[in-house]
């Protein structure tokens, strides 16, 4: 009896997995932090020190072209003002003016020279791969993404929900859609812990990583150019079939972070989104043995009662 209560227990633990590994994906109190927000400008909130960097640089940039800008469209209107032909009758015949050529020659010298002071090293931050805390390799696919947990053992398939790959006979034979937003499709949300504003962005399964983590993905593709990118981490890179390229990041806020493939891939390009959750370390370590289960076939440990 003992022996059939054990049986009986391996099966319906085993018949879990997939509804054990999504709901250590939907974790309770994840705010949505980075997404696209209808009639917004601007960058999404930065989590990294990449996307602090990048959002710096911009500053700075925008700071230097308003100034420039501001002086030379003055300049022009005081020359239009004092030297226009009323005004001034007689034109003046001097052929050059040798400090204001220094003046403008050494200018943007020294302006050219400061930006690359201050962007040069935020380049190398970039590229300048670390010591990974978690590797995970991301293959780019027409049009989904497939990614592999190195470290861990295990990987998977990632579609957007609403993707045809996704849809159920069920949900087929009730008049759903692929890649159409419907009430079917509202409610399959839902069930994901998502919203209707998630359309687009929401995958099935999401990449999960822990917060404060160097986290190292390798990008590559298995049939097209595509790209892996997530603009609140401040990071993009090409998915070139045949290369495998490096990035990295570390989130320092927990919440839902969304991206989209960045390189024109084919028709369905619109709709190969990527999702990732950063989470605590202890919500990482319990969705890792439960996505080990599930994806890689690795049994948890069991308690069963017995008589």
């Amino acid at each position: 009896m003992k022996h059939l209560l054990s049986l009986s227990a391996l099966m319906a633990s085993l018949s879990a997995l997939p509804a054990m590994a999504q709901d250590a994906l939907r974790i309770d109190g994840l705010e949505v932090i980075g997404a696209p927000v209808d009639g917004k400008m601007g960058f999404q909130p930065a989590v990294t020190r990449l996307a602090q960097d990048i959002h710096d640089l911009d500053w700075l940039i925008l700071v230097i072209i308003t100034a420039i800008t501001v002086l030379v469209t003055g300049l022009m209107a005081w020359v239009i003002i004092r030297y226009n032909a009323k005004r001034n009758p007689k034109p003046a015949t001097f052929t050059h003016h040798t400090p204001v050529e220094i003046a403008w020659t050494v200018g943007p010298i020294l302006i050219l020279v400061l930006i690359g002071a201050y962007s040069l090293p935020i380049l190398f931050r970039q590229q300048e791969i670390p010591q990974a805390d978690l590797t995970i390799k991301a293959i780019g696919n027409q049009w989904y993404w497939s990614y592999e947990y190195v470290d861990e053992g295990f990987g998977f398939d990632s579609y957007m929900i609403g993707a045809p790959a996704t849809l159920t006979a069920e949900e087929e034979a009730a008049g759903a859609i692929p890649n159409r937003l419907d009430d079917i499709m509202i409610a399959k949300l839902e069930a994901a812990g998502y919203s209707r504003n998630e359309w687009l962005l929401a995958t099935d399964t999401a990449v999960v990583v822990p917060i404060n983590k160097t986290v190292v993905v390798q990008v590559t593709g298995s049939d097209v150019i595509h790209a892996w990118t997530i603009p609140a981490f401040g990071v993009k890179q090409d998915a070139v079939p045949g290369r495998l390229a490096e990035l990295w990041f570390k989130a320092e806020k927990e919440g839902v972070y969304f991206g989209q493939c960045s390189e024109l891939c084919g028709p369905a390009h619109a709709y190969m989104p990527i999702t990732v959750k950063v989470v605590s370390e202890e919500a990482y370590e319990e969705w890792v043995g439960k996505a080990a289960a599930e994806y890689a076939g690795t049994p948890q440990p069991l308690t069963v009662a017995s008589n």
